[in-house]
């Protein structure tokens, strides 16, 4: 039971679905609306009627109807009819669609069906036409009319071509296609040579239009074949005219007509027109042409008495009249300079071609003389081109030159060009404005004097300047102010102008000034360079921006700037500076700056420089290395006086003879015997103190004890009784040293300072050193002659040959001579009692 109670609902709604849609096809419901085609803007009205017993499956249950207009859902009131039947109303107050659908639906159960439709459009009537022409072809006789429709009114017109005579009824003349606003009324519909009335009739649903009625006589619009031009031919002799030969065509020929003839150089867009040529055919004339230019000619007619319509012009025919030598005064300027010699001066002429009408033409060249042309004499010619500028030289002194030119017709009177000085008043308040992308307006100060004309030049300022022959003009207005240039002018490029005053008798100095016609921004900006740096500022400069690519006057530079942490400054420098200094900055920082140029016309930033500031500023950096330098300096004089100066050396690196290579005896002074000896081993290792330095002299030509003898008798009888300490004496023939002395067990006696006289002049003797230590018995040291002096040497006592015994000791060979002492050093001798010589 559950699975039939499922099951029923979609039957029943697929029948409903299948019976609404065969009841609404029988009539069950319908869709009425006020009007089909309505106003745009306007409101509609419609209403949906649903009979229930004419929808098999509504019977029993409400119908709930709803409406859609297209795809968009509207609201409508619905309300019971008679009988059976449920009406919906709708109103829509503003129909702003100009085509739409308006759907019926019918709901129960949940069950949306479409029981009805209509169809609404919305336009306005139909626009009047206007402009209405026609136009009569006679080849085929055809009445072709042209008009303008007007405004769309967004609903299907119909539009017809009406026509009719006093006689007959309208006709519509024809029908035009495709939305078409012309059409041709045929020759069957048309009456020639008689008033006709013609207009445009447009109508739609919502009314009809017509257009202003057009009464015309077919004939009277009728557009004639053009005619044709048979010759033409120049009027002899030497005058401005031509004689024309031409012929009208073949459907033409029983008409009276009326012709224009039109004619221009090719150059030139303007045409020049000649009317009043009546007759058929024939010739005509034309005059106050140019001589020695070529023309184009034109011709075409129209009946004589017609309002209607010229016929096409006919095929241009060229045709150059004849030339005539060239006439009127050509307008020179000049530059004169003495030569290298003074003899002949320099000069440069420069003139303006003559105009196509004073050509009489085309002119070949032109001759500067030296002087007037005369009956039978010929003037030195120093100049013959056909260009419009020569440079010669001239005698020094010349003051006039004359100037002509000449075609093939002749030549033209001499023009004489006066060469004036440089002396006159200049002018005053020259400045220049844009006339335009390609023209300049020059404006002055009249002066005071009285001019006679006004030289205009122009130079297009570039890294490379040229020459331009033609880039100047004469004002000859002698009241004027101003001058129009516009020859060479071009947009974003530099031009230096110039004014010169012509006087009756001199000319005046020139005034410049300089402009553009147009300016934009800069091509390129300049490219920084950096000049210094320190550790706060930094000088930058870079090199003007070339003129051609300036496009403009540079009013300013701005320099950016920004370090790594973006803090970004700038600074405004005037146009006529290229270098910068940037202060401020932070020591060891890396920057990036770079440089934009304006104009007028726009700015152009150039690429950008990378700098790191210094640490130290300059001054600090050369008080550095100059106090490094010092100390360099110091050191290497200190360095070379301790190698090189004796005396330095002497008190650090002091000259010792060897005590080694002495000769020394085994004597011992008697007073000096009966000190008990000291055993070596007794004490402890280590440094002995001498407290007692004796030197014992013997007498001359005694022989020094030899080692390993025992000393002779009168050895000891030359030792003096007591001896005397000897105190250490600086002057001249004395000499210090020091040495060391070992004992036998290993000890090491640091000998003390000897002094000893000199023996200028005297024979050295034999002597012998008497040292006594605090800790041992007297030492002995014999001392021999002996050549050679032995500095730095320790003596050491590990055998009786080789050094000085402790314990009743002695010092044996070899033996050192006394002089020989003045190079001895006893260092680091604690004690020093006695010191003495014998």
């Amino acid at each position: 039971m559950a699975r039939r109670g499922a099951g029923t609902p979609l039957l029943l709604r697929l029948s409903l679905l299948l019976l609404l849609r065969l009841g609404g096809t029988l009539g069950c419901a319908s869709v009425d609306v006020g009007s089909p085609v309505v106003l745009l803007g306007s409101a509609v009205t419609a209403s949906c009627s649903v009979r229930s017993r004419l929808c098999r499956g509504l019977e029993g249950g409400r119908v709930r109807i709803s409406w859609m207009l297209d795809n968009e859902t509207v609201a409508g009131s619905q309300c019971c009819g008679a009988g059976d039947t449920e009406v919906s109303n709708l109103t829509l107050p503003q129909f702003n669609r100009t085509q739409a659908k308006l759907w019926c639906w019918v709901e129960w159960n949940g069950t949306k069906q479409r029981v009805g439709l209509a169809e609404i459009r919305a336009g306005y009537p139909p626009a009047k036409p206007s402009n209405l022409s026609c136009l009569l072809n006679l080849s085929d006789y055809g009445l072709t009319c042209r008009w303008e429709p007007g405004a769309d009114s967004h609903l299907p017109t119909s539009v017809a071509l009406k026509c009719s005579t006093s006689r007959a009824p309208a006709v519509t003349g024809c029908t035009p296609q495709g939305g078409r606003s012309h059409c041709t009324v045929p020759r069957r519909l048309l009456q020639l040579y008689r008033q006709m009335e013609i207009w445009v009739a447009a109508s739609n649903a919502l009314g009809t239009a017509e257009s202003e009625r057009l009464r015309i006589d077919p004939m009277d619009v009728a557009q004639l074949d053009p005619p044709a031009l048979r010759s033409i031919q120049s009027v002899p002799p030497q005058t401005d005219c031509v004689a024309l030969a031409w012929a009208v065509a073949p459907s033409s020929v029983h008409m009276e007509l009326r012709c224009e003839l039109r004619y221009r150089p090719p150059e030139d867009p303007a045409w020049a027109l000649v009317t009043g040529i009546v007759g058929q055919a024939g010739t005509a004339q034309c005059c106050g042409l140019l001589f020695g230019t070529r023309y184009l000619f034109q011709m075409r007619c129209r009946r004589h008495s017609a309002r209607g319509h010229w016929s096409e012009w006919s095929a241009a025919r060229n045709h150059t009249t004849h030339e005539k030598a060239p006439a009127g005064k050509l307008d020179a300027w000049w530059s004169t300079r003495p030569d290298a010699a003074g003899r002949r001066m320099e000069v440069q002429l420069r003139w303006k071609a003559p105009r196509q009408r004073e050509a009489n033409g085309r002119l070949l060249g032109y001759r500067v003389a030296l002087g007037p042309r005369r009956r039978g004499r010929e003037p030195p010619t120093v100049c013959n081109t056909s260009d419009t500028h020569c440079d010669f030289t001239a005698p020094a002194g010349t003051r006039r030159l004359y100037l002509s030119a000449y075609n093939a017709a002749g030549e033209s009177a001499a023009t004489e060009v006066v060469l004036l000085e440089r002396k006159g008043q200049p002018l005053a308040g020259l400045r220049a404005i844009p006339g335009g992308e390609r023209s300049l307006w020059v404006r002055w100060e009249a002066p005071t004097a009285p001019v006679a004309a006004y030289v205009l030049e122009w130079q297009r300022v570039a890294s490379e300047p040229g020459r331009c022959s033609a880039c100047w003009q004469m004002e000859r207005n002698r009241a004027a102010t101003a001058a129009l240039i516009q020859d060479g002018i071009e947009p974003f490029q530099q031009y230096n102008i110039s004014v010169c005053p012509l006087y009756k008798d001199t000319v005046g100095t020139p005034a410049h000034t300089a402009a553009y016609s147009r300016q934009k921004a800069p091509s390129h900006a300049p490219k920084l360079h950096l000049k210094s740096i320190s550790k706060s500022h930094a000088e930058l400069c870079w090199d003007s921006v070339a003129v051609e690519l300036q496009n403009g006057f540079i009013t300013n530079y701005t320099i950016f700037w920004a370090n790594s942490t973006a803090e970004v400054a700038s600074a405004v420098v005037n146009s006529s500076f290229n270098s910068f200094i940037i202060r401020d900055l932070k020591p060891s920082t890396l920057y990036k700056v770079h440089i934009m140029a304006s104009t007028v016309g726009g700015s152009t930033n150039g690429t950008s420089l990378t700098l790191v500031t210094m640490v130290l500023d300059d001054i600090e950096i050369q008080i550095l290395f100059l106090t490094l330098g010092l100390i360099f300096v110091l050191l290497i004089v200190l360095l070379i006086c301790f190698q090189k100066n004796g005396r330095v050396k002497q008190q650090f690196w002091p000259s010792v003879p060897d005590p080694a290579n002495s000769s020394l005896g085994k004597w011992v002074p008697a007073e000096l015997q009966q000190e008990p000896p000291q055993v070596p081993g007794a004490r402890e290792p280590g440094l002995a103190t001498i407290s007692t330095v004796t030197v014992l002299e013997r007498a001359a030509g005694k022989q020094a004890p030899v080692w390993g003898k025992d000393p002779p008798a009168e050895t000891a009888v030359a030792f003096p009784g007591v001896p005397q300490p000897y105190v250490q004496q600086d002057g001249p023939g004395r000499a210090a040293g020091t040495g060391t002395c070992s004992y036998g067990s290993g000890e090491t006696v640091q000998y003390a300072q000897v002094a000893g006289d000199g023996y200028k002049g005297q024979q050295h003797v034999p002597c012998r050193l008497y040292l006594r230590s605090s800790s041992t018995q007297p030492l002995l040291f014999d001392r021999s002659p002996s050549p050679k002096p032995y500095e730095n040497l320790w003596f050491h006592g590990a055998t009786p040959s080789h050094g000085c015994q402790g314990a009743g000791g002695f010092l044996e060979e070899p033996l050192i001579d006394f002089p020989l002492l003045q190079g001895l050093q006893i260092s680091g001798a604690e004690e020093l009692h006695d010191f003495q010589r014998c």
